[in-house]
This record gives C-alpha cells, sequence and structure tokens, in this order.
C-alpha cells in the first residue's frame, strides 16, 4: 500500500497547544455586511447560537443571510486552547472546531429555524470532515447555551437522524454539547465570503431536509395554550386548531403521502396542479397539518406561477420565514408558526401596490375554510 489516509485525532487536554491569556490579534467587532457590533454586549432580546459545519466561510453566510439574525461572526470553539489562531487550528493541535456565533432576534426566528438551517445546509454524517476538508477542526457540532436549547437540539437532531435512515443515509455525528468559550477568528475571516464573493465555500447537503418538530416536552400543552387559549385542540379561543403532532410518527399517520412530503419534508406539488390554484372561494386559508390561520382569501391573487399566491399573512406570527438555499438556489422559506411545517417560499415580485410580496404556497399545505354564507333575511 503506497499511503494511507488515517483518522484525524482529536485533541486532549494534555496534547492542546498551549495558548495564551489574551488574542493574538484584534479585530474591528463589526459586522462588514450590517453594521451591527458582533460582540457582547448585544442588544436586549438577543440570543446567541453556536453551531459547526465545516469551513465556517461558508456556514456564516447561511446564517447573515437568514432574516432575524443581528449579527454573524466565526471563530473557535468546542476545544482546549485558549486564545487560539487559525494556525494553530488548522494543526488539529488545539482541540477547536470552526464555529459560527449567530447573535439572533428570537421574536423574528426561532432557534429551531437556525437548526434547519443547519441540518439542511451540512452533512451532518461526516465526521470530522466536510467534503474535501479533513480535520477535527472541520466536525459538525452544535453548542447550546441554553437548557432550552439543548432539548431543541435533542430533539432536531433525533428527528433529522430518523429522516437519514429513511433516506438511507449514515446517522448524525455532530458533536452535541453545552457551549464553553467561544475564541473570535482573526479580522480577515470575519464575514469572509461578503469581502471576497467568489471565495472557497465547501459546503454541501445530504438532499434529506424535513421539519424539525418540537421537544417532546413542550410541544403540544405550550403551543396550543400559546395560540388558543388552553383546552384540547384549543376548542376555547378557535375549534379548527389541531394538536400538534408529538413526533414525525404520528404526523405519518395524520397525514396523506402527499401532503406529508409537502409539510414534513419540505417538498413542492406539481404547478397548477393544486386545488386551491386558481380558486376565488372566499374564507380563511389554515395550515392543513394543524389548522392554524394563515392567509384571508383577500390577500390571494393570480400569480400565474401555479401556485396559490398570496401578498401577506394574517399576522407576522402565523409564519417563519428562514433562508433555504437547496437545489443551488437562494430563496426565503415559508413554514408554519405554529407547527413549522413547510408552506412554501415568499418572493419580492408581488404586487407592488399591495406591499411587493408573493406568498408562494403548495395547496397540499393549506385547507379552505369557507366564509359563512351570508342570509338573504
Amino acid at each position: 500500500m503506497l499511503w494511507n489516509r488515517s483518522k484525524p485525532e482529536m485533541a486532549t487536554p494534555e496534547t492542546a497547544l498551549a495558548g495564551r491569556d489574551q488574542p493574538a490579534f484584534d479585530i474591528t467587532g463589526v459586522h462588514a455586511v450590517n453594521g451591527n457590533t458582533i460582540v457582547p454586549p448585544f442588544p436586549e432580546g438577543i440570543e446567541v447560537a453556536i453551531l459547526a459545519m465545516g469551513c465556517f466561510w461558508g456556514a456564516e453566510r447561511l446564517f447573515w443571510d437568514t432574516p432575524g439574525v443581528f449579527a454573524t461572526a466565526v471563530g473557535y470553539a468546542g476545544g482546549f486552547t485558549p486564545n487560539p489562531t487559525y494556525e494553530e487550528t488548522c494543526s488539529g493541535r488545539t482541540g477547536h472546531a470552526e464555529a459560527v456565533l449567530v447573535a439572533f432576534d428570537p421574536a423574528q426566528v426561532s432557534y429551531r429555524s437556525l437548526l434547519q438551517v443547519f441540518f439542511d445546509e451540512h452533512d451532518p454524517t461526516q465526521e470530522n470532515r466536510q467534503g474535501n476538508d479533513v480535520g477535527t477542526q472541520y466536525r459538525s457540532a452544535i453548542y447550546w447555551t441554553t437548557d432550552e436549547q439543548r432539548r431543541e437540539v435533542e430533539s432536531a437532531a433525533a428527528t433529522f437522524g430518523k429522516a437519514l435512515a429513511e433516506a438511507g443515509k449514515g446517522s448524525v455525528t455532530s458533536e452535541l454539547a453545552p457551549a464553553g468559550p467561544f475564541y473570535y477568528a482573526e479580522e480577515y475571516h470575519q464575514q469572509y465570503l461578503y469581502k471576497v464573493p467568489n471565495g472557497y465555500c465547501g459546503l454541501k447537503g445530504t438532499g434529506v431536509s424535513c421539519a424539525l418538530a418540537p421537544p417532546p416536552e413542550t410541544s403540544a400543552d405550550v403551543d396550543v395554550d400559546a395560540d388558543a387559549g388552553g383546552g384540547e385542540a384549543g376548542t376555547e379561543g378557535d375549534p379548527k386548531l389541531k394538536p400538534l403532532a408529538s413526533d414525525d410518527d404520528e404526523w405519518r399517520e395524520r397525514l396523506t403521502p402527499a401532503q406529508y412530503d409537502v409539510l414534513r419534508k419540505a417538498g413542492t406539488e406539481r404547478a397548477f396542479a393544486g386545488a386551491y390554484t386558481d380558486t376565488e372561494e372566499s374564507g380563511l386559508y389554515r395550515c392543513a397539518a394543524c389548522g392554524n390561520p394563515l392567509y384571508t382569501s383577500d390577500t390571494k391573487f393570480h400569480s400565474g406561477s401555479g401556485w396559490p399566491s398570496f401578498t401577506e399573512a394574517v399576522s407576522p406570527d402565523a409564519l417563519e420565514v428562514h433562508s433555504d438555499r437547496s437545489f443551488g438556489m437562494t430563496r426565503n422559506e415559508v413554514r408554519c408558526g405554529r407547527c413549522h411545517s413547510h408552506l412554501g417560499h415568499v418572493f419580492p415580485d408581488g404586487p407592488r401596490d399591495r406591499g411587493g410580496e408573493r406568498h408562494c404556497m403548495n395547496s397540499l399545505a393549506l385547507e379552505l375554510d369557507p366564509a359563512p354564507v351570508k342570509s338573504d333575511s
């Protein structure tokens, strides 16, 4: 045998480089894209997520493009060497992973939506590598910063792992651990792909996508009460709301195969094939999975796209929007704000006199609650 590709070995506290008490370099602390601070303290209400998914250049761009994200930064996390440099981290002797710090407003984007980007946009089945980037510094990892994040992470990893298994893929190898110190990378690396638009990005997903379910202990109880004032299926507030499924198996039993593919696997129905593409019936369009009110019929318009199109939702809380880079495109995906099922995408080419947005939905993701027929008396 002429050569041998050995498995990268993780540094230990005993073998890791000594590091230093203070950073070996200065950074501006200002986000090159939006001008916000990338270092604490952040504005009140901003939370922090720390995610590692291979080379941090491309990973960071995924998140600064996500609506609701205040700022992003790249750095080193999960290791032992204090205040490492890029060269030291690339040696594999610090124990750190190249990571992205995401400062986000949970009122605008949920932590679960960030986890959706994480699992959809890289390959968590590859241990200590992403594509041609090999080494422990390129490992997949999620470092939670709160107990609630821990519950979300564990639930999301289980849900996505099941989807991977069903697709015949490998298991999730991502490191899941509480966050330790986050050491900022050199200024050169911050928002690198904004400064160098054609720079290297080696990220590639598995081709598997699924809607991440809420943690079991916080699913139906919290969401139904919040949306409908309590009671089974929200009967005290909105009798048309449905109880949330406790896991993916229950969603599969409850939905038709076609609905499941769209709502829980982020599929897309064929253009001009949906039941609501051209209907002009008055009423309220609800999420087919959970009954959450989404759009009124007076916001619907004929876009010619082949899918039901709307100008706006019934409220900002009805939807979740996050960046979608699947199929080599950059789009804003729309999910139900209650059950987090995939609905469609929103585009900026809608009627300008009505806000300019086109919410392009799948008919399979919707149910029309007809408006009451008015009596002649």
